[in-house]
């Protein structure tokens, strides 16, 4: 399996797209990452991956046409990783619409979790690889305060106010 990647310029610097090959995925592709510059954890290009910008093509229009306003979601199709527990988690963040919030007590309770797991909820989390596309920003402290975010606390507050239109 090819490992494929590019980097596309956003308003939050770039980004770096990782994706592998797919015969079901819309363009051939399942987006595996998305990382911003001096994000915890985030990807790092290998020496084996192959740089192929027009792979990400739909990646591209998607993430174009949210950070312009014009979209609140994404269509694609990802990579399977992570444990059972990580995708539980991820799909419980997949499933938060657009320009709202949840704290992490809700989110388990979505997820089916029980509330004494709830740090090993935000550490699933704290796991995301796909920021942005998989809305992990949207998850805040039950207070309402801006808690977490691999990308940078000032992005997530970006991110929100994007989603709330108040860029």
């Amino acid at each position: 399996m090819t490992t494929r990647y590019t980097t596309l310029d956003s308003p939050f610097g770039p980004l770096l797209l990782v994706g592998e090959d797919s015969a079901t995925a819309k363009g051939g592709l399942a987006l595996a990452s998305v990382s911003m510059t001096g994000q915890k954890n985030a990807a790092v290009v290998r020496p084996e991956w192959v740089e192929d910008t027009a792979a990400f093509a739909e990646v591209e229009s998607q993430l174009r046409a949210y950070f312009a306003g014009g979209s609140d979601g994404f269509d694609l199709e990802f990579t399977a990783r992570g444990t059972e527990f990580q995708r539980r988690v991820w799909a419980a963040l997949e499933r938060l619409p657009y320009g709202s919030t949840t704290s992490y007590g809700a989110l388990a309770e979505q997820a089916g979790i029980s509330r004494a797991a709830v740090r090993a909820l935000g550490a699933a989390i704290g796991a995301n690889p796909l920021l942005v596309v998989r809305p992990c920003h949207r998850v805040v402290g039950a207070d309402g305060s801006l808690t977490g975010y691999a990308g940078g606390l000032e992005r997530k507050r970006q991110l929100l106010d994007l989603e709330s239109g108040r860029t």
